[in-house]
């Protein structure tokens, strides 16, 4: 797909609809056939995670793009250093919001029937599924060429769903800290997704699929970040309160 801002909202809005429809049509049938929540979570929360809330704040009531200024990354640092404290918070609340209804597609799939212990779609696989299609969409949005932010925002909100808020909040304290004693926020966020798989192992002992998926969404969020590892191996990465950003 092209990019957001060289398509027409009237064609963006068709295949957001079509992708929605294909969605609700695996939910549909997923009562009787349950295998078919597994595509239908994955696509949902893909579909969440892709809507590009930086891009849209900043068209919509900034009347600039995002991605013009700063690192021209589409993530809350970027946002709060282009656009101001408001413009970040509005960014971050609607990407980790994103997340959080991602989790809850997989609570909903959950609910159309009784997943026994040898159902191909366990409440452990759903939520680690939501957890990977929100990050896929998020960095990888299909309508901005398939390119995107980093995945911090909308991971937290999704793991309030797939490890609970006991280990989503491990995750945002361990951010919190590494940020506070470095002022470097790529590495905060480096050191959550380091985090993930060891907790993934934690929380979903008896579901190697789970903590796949939570090993593969770490390792799309790492990715995400390489050229802020390669600024941190150089000693060039932006701390907090300098000019220039990174976003995430």
């Amino acid at each position: 797909m092209t990019s957001l801002s060289s398509k027409t909202p009237r064609t963006t809005a068709a295949a957001a609809v079509l992708w929605l429809l294909v969605v609700l049509a695996l939910f549909g049938v997923a009562g009787s056939f349950p295998i078919c929540a597994v595509p239908a979570v994955f696509l949902g929360s893909a579909l969440l995670g892709s809507i590009p809330w930086g891009v849209i704040i900043s068209k919509a009531f900034y009347h600039t793009d995002l991605r013009d200024h700063g690192s021209g990354n589409i993530g809350t640092t970027n946002a709060l250093r282009t656009m101001g404290k408001a413009g970040g918070a509005a960014v971050f609340a609607l990407d980790f919001g994103k997340g959080l209804a991602s989790g809850g597609l997989a609570l909903a799939g959950l609910a159309l029937f009784d997943p026994g212990a040898s159902s191909p779609a366990s409440h452990d696989l759903l939520v680690a599924l939501a957890f990977l299609g929100c990050i896929w969409g998020h960095i990888f949005s299909p309508w901005l060429g398939f390119k995107g932010g980093k995945g911090i925002a909308v991971a937290v909100g999704c793991l309030f769903v797939t490890f609970g808020a006991g280990g989503a909040l491990f995750e945002l304290a361990l951010f919190a800290v590494v940020v506070a004693a470095t002022r470097y926020v790529s590495l905060g966020s480096l050191a959550a997704a380091v985090a993930c798989p060891f907790y993934a192992l934690y929380r979903f002992p008896d579901s190697p699929p789970a903590v796949f998926l939570c090993v593969l969404a770490a390792a799309t969020v790492i990715w995400a970040h390489r050229e802020n590892i390669a600024r941190l191996r150089a000693g060039t990465e932006n701390r907090i309160g300098g000019r220039k950003g990174e976003g995430r």
